[in-house]
């Protein structure tokens, strides 16, 4: 990713480059079909700071996200930078990102879906099944937050932060969708690539009838979380990110200016 070329001389370094990723991060949800219009959000907090992040303008979609069309706002959702007047924040994904950036310091990088799969396992009643390799990296390791409607009452943001916990980093929102957090934006995508995964796998096995399903005994579940979990970021985290960069790369340089 050769982004600093385009850094404006007002913007710090540090600034640019989660700017750049997270944009990124936007194309990366667009190519894989994740998006829904401009509904959904990717945020993340920006260096050195515990109250200001960057979210997108909420006129663009995401596989036309650039680096300098994410807006800088603080946790009551107020524009920072002068000159965004024009820019537009979702009052939605304000309350959702605003109140998982406050109490989890740990998660830089929050990433929300409304993706056709996520949508489906959300609004079933046995959530996520841990009937595949993706899923069980979510095994013990994922919470859930029922639905509430339109998520505009900021009195939710308390039982989003209560669900979701000190220490999870993946949520089901029911009848609504998928959440991740990352402490890294690259650790962001992984969560959410193998979240949506999960699901897709599951509706694609729920098809033939759940009789026909194998489930794993509780011991490999218990074991194959423990290998996913992981204190310091696993170096293959990096290794996808960088690999994923190059599908959009080449054609969509504009995403760094």
């Amino acid at each position: 990713m050769d982004c600093m070329q385009h850094r404006p001389a007002q913007v710090p370094a540090e600034e640019w480059t989660i700017r750049c990723e997270l944009a990124a991060l936007y194309r990366l949800i667009a190519h894989f079909r994740w998006s829904d219009l401009i509904y959904t959000h990717i945020s993340a907090r920006l260096p050195g700071t515990r109250h200001q992040f960057l979210i997108n303008d909420y006129r663009r979609m995401f596989h036309e996200m650039r680096a300098s069309d994410l807006v800088k706002i603080d946790l009551e959702g107020q524009k920072i930078d002068a000159g965004a007047e024009d820019q537009v924040v979702n009052r939605a994904g304000f309350v959702i990102h605003s109140a998982l950036h406050e109490a989890r310091l740990d998660l830089r990088c929050i990433v929300h879906t409304h993706s056709r799969a996520g949508i489906a396992v959300s609004a079933q009643q046995c959530g996520l099944l841990p009937i595949s390799q993706h899923a069980l990296k979510f095994h013990g390791h994922l919470a859930y937050h029922d639905y509430e409607g339109i998520a505009l009452d900021t009195d939710e943001r308390t039982r989003l932060v209560r669900d979701l916990g000190a220490s999870h980093r993946a949520m089901i929102l029911r009848n609504h969708g998928l959440l991740v957090g990352g402490r890294t934006v690259p650790e962001a995508f992984d969560h959410i690539y193998f979240l949506e995964r999960a699901c897709e796998a599951q509706l694609a096995a729920q098809s033939g009838g759940m009789e026909q399903i194998v489930m794993p005994p509780m011991a490999v579940r218990e074991h194959t979380a423990g290998q996913y979990r992981h204190e310091e970021i696993p170096a293959w985290v990096d290794m996808a990110w960088v690999a994923a960069l190059r599908l959009i790369d080449a054609e969509h340089s504009d995403v760094w200016t």
